[in-house]
């Protein structure tokens, strides 16, 4: 099992940036560096949408959202996960999740389903 501990939201003004951390452990040394890992965000009403995330192999996969002004990264020594967000809009509002895929050969997309654990997720709030 993979247990994931967001931080990082809160409240910012348009064009400004936060930088979200996901803490994930049960996985360890080679076996975490190849876990797919992933950032999704969810506003009220919405369905969930796959911001940025990392495959198996080390790539990364961005939705068209986040191209430019979102990073995704990780450091395998501290287990943890990044968002580096700049520029962010209103329309980035939303609860922010970090997820993990354990598939062997995961490809690191951005469809929530194929992401077997959760955090439980931290909201950010961007005001215009």
């Amino acid at each position: 099992q993979v247990q994931l501990v967001e931080s990082g939201g809160g409240s910012v003004q348009a064009g400004g940036s936060l930088r979200l951390s996901c803490a994930f452990s049960g996985y360890s040394g080679y076996f975490a560096i190849r876990l797919c890992l992933g950032w999704f965000r969810q506003a009220p009403g919405e369905e969930r949408e796959g911001i940025a995330g990392f495959g198996s192999d080390g790539s990364t996969t961005y939705a068209d959202s986040a191209k430019g002004r979102f990073t995704i990264s990780k450091d395998n020594a501290k287990n943890t996960l990044y968002l580096q967000m700049n520029s962010l809009r209103p329309e980035d509002t939303a609860k922010y999740y970090c997820a993990a895929d354990v598939r062997r050969g995961c490809g690191g997309g951005l469809q929530w389903r194929d992401y077997n654990y959760w955090g439980q997720g931290t909201q950010v709030t961007v005001s215009s």
